[in-house]
C-alpha cells in the first residue's frame, strides 16, 4: 500500500461513471491507496445517494445515462460541501470552465490516468487554503460582509447568490486583501494545480465576481487586476459610493 495511505484512511469517495470498466479500474486503485469506494454507473440515483452518504469526495463523469453530470453538480452544490472531481472526454477548455462554473471542484480528461487521478483526489481532499472554519466569524470591508459559517455573503444589504468555487475565491481574494495574488497563487488554492499558461478559469471566475459586485469591467476598483502580476482585493472600495 502507498506510503500516504494513512491520509486516506476514512475518506469516502463515490465514483459516478457508465464505464464500468473503467469505473472498476479507478474503483480498485483507489480502495488499494485506502480509500472507501462506492461506484454508480447512473446519475439517476446519483443525487439520492450523494445526499443520503455524504462522501467526501464525487468523481463523476460528465455524460451519464439518465441523469448527466452537469445536472448533477446542480442538484447538490447548494446542499453540501463535497468536493467534486469531474471526468470528461471534453478536451475544449471552454466546455472545463462551464464544467468548474456548474460546481465542480476540479476536472480530468479522459481517458483517465491512475497517477493523476489520485494527486487530483489528494489535492481536492488537503485542499484547506480557502475552506472557511466553521466559526461565526467573518470578514467586512464596507457593505460587503463574507460569512464562513454559511458561506453566505451580503452585498449593500442584500444576499448575494455565488457558485461555490465564485465563492471560495472570494473568500481567499478578501482573507489576503491588499495583496497580490497571482494566477498560480490562485489556482494552487482552488485546484491544488498550477497555472499552466492557458487556464482561463480563474480570469473568467474573476469576471462574474466583479460583474456580481457592481465593479466596473473596464476600470475595476475592487477587485484590481494588477498586469504582469495577478489579482488584488482593495479592502477600500467596498461603500455603497464606491463605483
Amino acid at each position: 500500500m502507498n506510503m500516504n495511505s494513512s491520509e486516506a484512511k476514512g475518506n469516502r469517495l463515490l465514483i459516478v461513471e457508465d464505464d464500468i470498466a473503467l469505473a472498476d479500474v479507478m474503483q480498485a486503485f483507489l480502495e488499494q491507496e485506502g480509500y472507501r469506494v462506492t461506484v454508480l454507473h447512473s446519475g439517476e440515483e446519483a443525487v439520492q445517494v450523494i445526499s443520503e452518504q455524504q462522501p467526501d469526495l464525487v468523481i463523476l463523469d460528465w455524460m451519464l445515462p439518465g441523469r448527466d453530470g452537469l445536472d448533477i453538480c446542480r442538484a447538490v452544490k447548494g446542499q453540501s460541501l463535497q468536493r467534486i472531481l469531474m471526468l470528461t472526454a471534453k478536451d475544449d477548455v471552454l466546455d472545463q470552465i462551464i464544467g468548474l462554473e456548474t460546481g465542480a471542484d476540479d476536472y480530468l480528461v479522459k481517458p483517465v490516468q491512475p497517477r493523476l487521478l489520485l494527486a487530483r483526489v489528494r489535492a481536492l481532499l488537503r485542499r484547506s487554503l480557502t475552506e472557511p472554519e466553521p466559526t461565526d466569524d467573518g470578514l467586512t470591508f464596507g457593505q460587503l460582509s463574507i460569512q464562513p459559517k454559511n458561506r453566505q455573503v451580503i452585498w449593500q444589504g442584500e444576499w448575494l447568490e455565488l457558485t461555490t468555487n465564485e465563492f471560495d475565491l472570494l473568500w481567499l481574494l478578501a482573507s489576503h486583501a491588499g495583496q497580490v495574488l497571482n494566477r498560480d497563487d490562485i489556482l494552487a488554492a482552488l485546484r491544488g494545480i498550477g497555472y499552466d499558461g492557458l487556464d482561463r478559469s480563474v480570469d473568467l471566475r474573476i469576471s462574474r465576481l466583479r460583474k456580481k459586485l457592481s465593479d466596473d469591467p473596464h476600470q475595476p476598483q475592487r477587485i484590481k487586476t494588477i498586469w504582469g502580476k495577478g489579482y488584488l482585493f482593495a479592502p477600500d472600495c467596498w461603500d455603497e459610493t464606491a463605483p
